[in-house]
């Protein structure tokens, strides 16, 4: 009897840890009562911190509006350009929802939601620099976000440029143009909008490159999470509650893109 009892809490015990190992993401979360998301707080609009150093901003209201729909408070991490993936990768981030674009090299190591924003990459430069086209930043001083898709598309485009990496294109990259310390910026078109629409000094060149999705992350191998947020984010453009967030920060007359919820 008592080997058979031995048997049988060993056998429980197994279907425990098996279930446990199958038990995906949405389950570790509501067991630990948070969610971690990461979030970029380095520019206006779409991520930074107010005057209470609270994070606020477009990306920062969709990561709240998806961890009231999972049920759970939110804890947030400021996280940088080229350690958003990596720590998605190592455990430490449940989600990242940090203006991340969609490339086919990103998605082979992380999971990306349906599309929540579009963007695409847009030079702001020094007024009185006269850049006018991708071929004037050869021999100029550009500040870029070290490993991101502005860092590609500028080593092909203008090769001669004078490279400034920084880790957080807001607020370092923007003080290097605002300090004059560089000549021009190469980053998300909705971000450098909104920061020559606040400094006289500055001008965007007119064309925009690419037509970027930007999409939640999550790490690999949890279908029932990814359904989750792909529904999350396919409901948050339905709703209207895209339209509405978009508009609260880029302004009332701004046209927000279009997505296919």
């Amino acid at each position: 009897m008592q080997h058979r009892f031995k048997r049988t809490a060993a056998a429980v015990a197994l279907v425990l840890a098996a279930t446990s190992a199958l038990a995906g993401r949405i389950e570790e979360i509501k067991a630990r009562g948070y969610v971690r998301i990461g979030v970029s707080l380095g520019g206006e609009p779409v991520g930074f911190r107010d005057a209470s150093n609270e994070p606020v901003g477009y990306d920062v209201d969709v990561a709240k509006q998806l961890a009231a729909k999972l049920g759970v408070p939110v804890r947030f991490s400021d996280v940088s350009s080229d350690a958003r993936i990596s720590m998605l990768m190592s455990k430490q981030l449940d989600l990242v929802v940090a203006n991340v674009s969609i490339t086919p090299q990103r998605a082979r190591v992380v999971d990306f939601s349906i599309p929540y924003n579009l963007a695409g990459l847009r030079v702001i430069a020094q007024k009185s620099v006269h850049i006018k086209t991708l071929v004037d930043l050869n021999g100029k001083r550009v500040v870029v976000g070290r490993g991101t898709t502005a860092d590609t598309f500028l080593r092909q485009s203008a090769p001669q440029a004078i490279f400034i990496y920084t880790d957080n294109f807001a607020p370092d990259g923007v003080l290097l143009l605002q300090q004059k310390r560089a000549d021009a910026g190469i980053e998300d078109s909705s971000l450098l909008d909104y920061l020559a629409s606040k400094n006289d000094q500055l001008e965007t060149l007119p064309t925009m490159y690419g037509n970027t999705p930007i999409g939640i992350a999550m790490a690999k191998g949890d279908p029932a999470l990814l359904k989750f947020v792909n529904g999350f984010v396919s409901d948050y453009i339905k709703s209207g509650a895209y339209a509405a967030n978009y508009k609260k920060w880029w302004g009332s007359k701004a046209a927000p893109p279009v997505l296919t919820p």
